[in-house]
């Protein structure tokens, strides 16, 4: 059976991992590689066993590990084509390093297939759908200010949906951001708020999707309680009762989180 974790997850560093087997793929490194090294070890995985490192973008909570990470354990590195071109010019990426640029095709990874699709934020941004070795699908997408058709697209039929929960409306207008940045957030080239990430997982509930991670909550701007909260309020609202055995997991800003089966 196949599973998705993340080391850490919100404004200060994401790092996503989906495992098969002993074999797994991570997503981002945003924290260092010293944080990463170590949740993996606690987690029992050996370096040797990871097929490739998936990057979304460029922005730092998403690459901040990366230099020293790749520079010391060279595995093959995946993403946009933009963002292989940033990542070259800010000296992430060593010398000889395996990259492949991800778009309009899927690529096996080891024994993953993925396929990345674009996201709408104000760098180029991708998530990904990883067909694991053993048949079951997961979708990550991350770092959205609206869900676009081939999001919608790539999220349905998955068996786990790792989604953007980033802000609370209320929390982000009567916070301590600058005008700027509140603007930014809640663009459309931004990040999705509790109510737009609750209304797709009620939508993918309905399609007959079980599991979801609640990915990259504010610090600033939302806790695990307030886009849970709005999670199931929407479904109640919509008279939406989850089957025995689905999970809505926020996932953890510091922590390695739950294990998710799928």
């Amino acid at each position: 059976m196949a599973s998705f974790t993340t080391l850490y997850s919100g404004s200060s560093g994401n790092c996503g991992l989906v495992q098969c087997g002993q074999k797994y793929l991570l997503i981002d490194m945003g924290k260092s590689c010293r944080i990463t090294v170590n949740a993996l070890k606690e987690l029992g995985l050996a370096l040797s066993d990871l097929e490739g490192i998936l990057v979304t973008h460029e922005h730092s909570d998403h690459i901040k590990g990366l230099q020293v990470f790749l520079k010391n354990h060279p595995v093959p590195l995946y993403a946009g084509a933009d963002t292989l071109d940033a990542l070259d010019a800010m000296g992430v990426l060593p010398a000889g390093l395996e990259t492949q640029a991800v778009e309009g095709r899927t690529l096996d990874v080891g024994g993953f297939k993925v396929t990345a699709f674009p996201t709408s934020h104000d760098v180029p941004c991708c998530g990904y759908r990883i067909h694991t070795p053993d048949g079951r699908v997961m979708a990550i997408a991350t770092d959205l200010g609206q869900l676009t058709t081939p999001v919608h697209q790539n999220l349905s039929g998955a068996d786990l949906v790792a989604l953007e929960a980033n802000y609370d409306p209320y929390s982000l207008r009567n916070g301590p951001y600058p005008y700027y940045l509140k603007q930014r957030i809640a663009s459309t080239r931004g990040h999705l708020s509790n109510d737009e990430c609750a209304a797709k997982i009620l939508e993918l509930l309905q399609e007959g999707c079980t599991r979801f991670a609640l990915c990259h909550l504010s610090q600033e701007n939302n806790t695990p309680d307030l886009a849970l909260g709005t999670v199931f309020r929407t479904l109640a609202m919509a008279g939406c009762t989850p089957e025995k055995g689905t999970i809505i997991q926020a996932q953890k800003r510091s922590q390695i989180s739950d294990n998710i089966l799928f």
